[in-house]
């Protein structure tokens, strides 16, 4: 609240009048001590700290909701009611307070002063944003992403989106899971991270400003799990980013996993990262073949090209036979020196080391989970082989 009153009275002694701030609901939020005669609306404004309905109508009726710059409202002398200036409080267009000046009609909004009381109005609505965005309707949007029905998810990407909230701009998102939840209030929150408490831990959901890196969240896991704020048993995880906010679901799937590899594996944390946990990543949440979890592990993509083929091929029958080069060529059919140059090409492709028993572990469960995720259904009315006659 410091900001919002240092904010108004920086607006009044520029201009030398009473200022009020009030959010989009004319609900007053600071205003200026100023030695000038009141009205009866900045009175009652003062007084209840919210404006009435019809005196809401009545400002509203001269456009100030749609306003993007400075708009006079006229004097009312039957209701008592001077002439003020309104400057509409903004953040990346969208509408979220006014800062109101009652001057009597005494500023021109050509004022060269206005330049800077207008740098404060966008202050103003910056502040007002990451209230709303904090407090109110982006928790709210984010529990429902994480946890609610088809329709409730599209709901809750279109009201951020109306928002203009930073994780509705940003190129992707990811969802980082800390548990057991830290100590945290409100205000320590990153500036444009929504949260969500629920049973065992405390979600957040970070913008990224690409597409494919997740080292901006990483950081901030990293900062929830510092000494003043962690459990000595709290992790955290990081979930694999996504560029559609349906998908959130996903990737918050992907942090808890991410922890629950780290509760088994001590050195994947503290913070655990999906896209960095190796093996782990097949065994805590096999893919399925959808859109938002495709149909390979990302190491494998690399050999997944047509032209490959042989690459792949190679790559599985060499893991089937436990690494052993002699069997391995025979059962491709092709020379020691052109196994060895494949499996040179596959460790360049994925970047794994195939002398490492962990990303051995690693390529061998994801080609073999790819092989179960694409496999054909078995055809209509096929025998099960098992079944008893």
């Amino acid at each position: 609240m410091s900001d919002y009153q240092s904010l108004v009275d920086e607006v009044s002694a520029l201009l030398q009048a009473p200022v009020t701030l009030e959010d989009r609901e004319f609900t007053l939020i600071a205003f200026s001590s100023h030695e000038d005669d009141l009205d009866p609306v900045r009175t009652r404004s003062i007084l209840r700290r919210r404006s009435t309905p019809a005196v809401r109508a009545w400002f509203e009726g001269f456009g100030i909701a749609h306003a993007t710059g400075p708009t006079r409202t006229p004097a009312d002398p039957a209701e008592g009611i001077r002439a003020r200036l309104c400057l509409p409080a903004r953040h990346e267009g969208a509408l979220y307070g006014y800062l109101w000046l009652l001057d009597d009609g005494a500023v021109d909004p050509a004022d060269p002063r206005m330049t800077r009381v207008m740098a404060l109005a966008t202050r103003a609505g910056r502040l007002l944003a990451a209230d709303t965005w904090h407090g109110e309707a982006a928790p709210r949007a984010f529990a429902q992403l994480l946890s609610g029905s088809a329709a409730d998810r599209a709901e809750a990407a279109r009201t951020l989106g109306a928002l203009r909230h930073p994780v509705s701009t940003s190129a992707s998102v990811t969802v980082v899971w800390v548990s057991p939840a830290p100590h945290l209030a409100a205000a320590r929150l990153p500036y444009g991270v929504p949260a969500h408490r629920s049973e065992g831990g405390l979600a957040l959901l970070v913008p990224l400003p690409d597409r494919t890196g997740t080292a901006p969240a990483q950081a901030i896991a990293a900062g929830l799990l510092d000494p003043g704020t962690r459990s000595p048993r709290a992790l955290a995880g990081v979930g694999g980013a996504r560029t559609d906010l349906l998908d959130v679901p996903h990737s918050w799937r992907e942090a808890r996993a991410a922890v629950r590899a780290a509760c088994a594996e001590p050195r994947l944390g503290p913070v655990a990262c999906w896209d960095g946990l190796g093996a782990y990543r097949l065994i805590a949440a096999p893919p399925m073949a959808t859109p938002a979890a495709p149909p390979a592990d990302p190491v494998l993509l690399p050999l997944l090209d047509p032209a490959r083929a042989e690459l792949l091929r190679t790559a599985e029958t060499y893991l089937d036979h436990a690494g052993h080069a002699q069997r391995t060529a025979e059962a491709l059919s092709v020379h020691r020196q052109t196994l060895y140059y494949r499996l040179s090409r596959i460790k360049a492709l994925t970047g794994l080391d195939l002398d490492s028993g962990a990303d051995r572990l690693l390529l061998h469960l994801a080609i073999k989970t790819f092989r179960l995720a694409t496999a054909p259904e078995a055809p209509a009315g096929a025998r099960d082989p098992h079944a008893e006659d």
